[in-house]
């Protein structure tokens, strides 16, 4: 008798990246970042992506619109609270994609409903019905999600999600909303919701589960096991309070345990590196070292048995290949005399695909570290490739600066801008090099600009190694803003990034 083989069940991966997770402290994007971080979203292959919630501002209904009309191979969704106000506000945000959705909310954990929406069980019911059915009149793709789901009483929550299906609903969302719950007890809820909701069968189940006790890539695996289909992630597992699940971790444990789970995605594994480090470099938030499957010791191995066995056989000690999530490799070292050609090859080996204009951003800044640096890895055209957009947009540009500094002397910055086609130069003092260089930007610019944090780390290995610097600027509004700069040289690196972090202020108030 031959037996059938399983029918592997396939999980939705709907990333949050641009909704829940830019709630995450200091993880702000502008315009442009989204659409590149929505752009590479689509390459990585994911589902659905939460554009932002569009009632909150003129300018999330106006980011939610441009990434709708940005992307084309996956589902784009708007979250709306149970209210017309915010359910027209997104379908008015998302009309116009190519596979929009309408992601409404409403809690229904009794501490919810009493501290925060002071709303009955019925009320609750009631408005369930109501606008899950309105939001169906504007869109056939209508997630219901339950907020607080895992602390919600469990009858309730059947009577909620029965509500949800009967008026269009098309996919019942069950969020660990506060991160509270274990795997089992979501396992659990996932099986019990199963066995008790009419029509469930004919809706995808999805989770959204945050990371407060540490657990939310557990509980959404443990939930997939149950039957859920759909996962609810963000890149590097940012997000309000200690994140969400985590898309790369969620990922990549289907994959290298495909035997257990059963399951699989649709990602496209080989973009999940470089879609981290966009993220990275757009947030100005760094991946921690011992961060899995994308961190920079994931695939280190120092230990003397461990690189023996992995010399022997790479799977002693690794359970996935660097190639698989996109680690860049540097087998091919590029120098001062490699022209454009080379440079496009070597980069579409790595997976980027640029256009002309941007392949000639790239090569400028390529050819100018080329006369510092000797050899160039992957790792450092990664880099160049990321923070191309500090080279292409920006009303202002460094062009030269020259510092006085040292021990027992004033410590003076003269630095010389562009903005638009106006040349500007300003002499400060500081109390170091760069505290002079920022004064004497903002004193040519004539701008109330605070420094709130500062942070510098090699991107590359070496003596020459890329400096990246990360600065957060507060406006004259108290708005903060991330700036980054790229350089082998650190103060030149820094005042990039203070330079990158004024541009985008200015883009902001323009």
């Amino acid at each position: 008798m031959v037996q059938e083989e399983s029918i592997m069940n396939r999980i939705k991966i709907f990333d949050t990246t641009l909704r829940d997770g830019e709630q995450s402290p200091g993880c702000s994007m502008n315009l442009t970042e989204k659409i590149e971080m929505a752009k590479q979203l689509e390459k990585l292959g994911v589902d659905v992506i939460e554009a932002g919630f569009a009632i909150a501002s003129p300018m999330d209904h106006k980011s939610v619109q441009a990434i709708a009309g940005a992307v084309s191979n996956c589902s784009v969704a708007s979250l709306a609270r149970c209210a017309k106000g915010d359910i027209d506000a997104a379908w008015d945000a998302v009309k116009d994609a190519k596979h929009p959705r309408i992601h409404v909310f409403l809690a229904t954990s009794d501490i919810h409903m009493e501290y925060k929406l002071k709303m009955t069980r019925e009320q609750v019911l009631s408005r369930i019905s109501e606008m899950v059915a309105y939001a169906k009149s504007l869109c056939d793709d209508i997630e219901f999600s339950a907020e607080d789901a895992s602390r919600t009483d469990w009858a309730f929550l059947v009577q909620c999600c029965i509500n949800a299906i009967s008026a269009g609903a098309t996919t019942l969302n069950i969020p660990d909303t506060v991160g509270y719950s274990t795997p089992q007890e979501m396992s659990d809820l996932i099986v019990y919701l199963r066995q008790n909701v009419p029509g469930i069968e004919n809706v995808d189940i999805s989770v959204h589960c945050h990371n407060d006790l540490g657990m939310a890539v557990a509980n959404s695996l443990a939930c997939i096991k149950a039957g859920a289909t759909q996962v609810e992630c963000t890149v590097n597992g940012i997000g309000e309070r200690a994140g969400n699940a985590s898309l790369e971790e969620l990922v990549m444990a289907l994959r290298t345990r495909q035997s257990f789970y059963d399951a699989e995605t649709g990602i496209n594994t080989r973009q999940i590196y470089r879609s981290s480090k966009l993220l990275s470099n757009i947030t100005g938030v760094p991946i921690p070292p011992s961060k899995a499957i994308v961190g920079a010791n994931a695939f280190a191995h120092e230990s003397g048995i461990h690189q023996h066995g992995v010399l022997a056989n790479a799977q002693t000690y690794e359970i996935m290949t660097p190639a698989e999530v996109g680690v860049p490799q540097n087998t091919m070292v590029l120098g001062k005399h490699s022209g454009k050609h080379a440079l496009r090859e070597k980069l579409e080996t790595m997976g980027y695909e640029l256009t002309d204009e941007e392949l000639e951003a790239v090569f400028t800044r390529f050819k100018s570290l080329a006369d510092k640096k000797k050899n160039i890895t992957g790792s450092d055209l990664e880099a160049l490739v990321l923070h191309r957009r500090n080279n292409v947009r920006g009303a202002c540009r460094l062009v030269s600066h020259v510092i006085n500094a040292g021990d027992g002397v004033p410590n003076t910055s003269c630095i010389k801008l562009t903005r638009d086609d106006e040349v500007l130069e300003e002499v400060a003092i500081g109390s170091g090099p760069l505290d002079a260089s920022f004064k004497a930007i903002n004193r040519m610019l004539n701008m109330d600009i605070k420094l709130e944090s500062f942070s510098l780390n090699a991107v590359t290995d070496g003596e020459d190694a890329i400096g990246e610097a990360v600065v957060k600027l507060e406006d004259e509004h108290g708005e903060s803003y991330t700036g980054t700069g790229l350089s082998t040289d650190i103060i030149e690196s820094s005042i990039r990034a203070y330079v990158n972090g004024i541009n985008k202020i200015m883009e902001a108030n323009a």
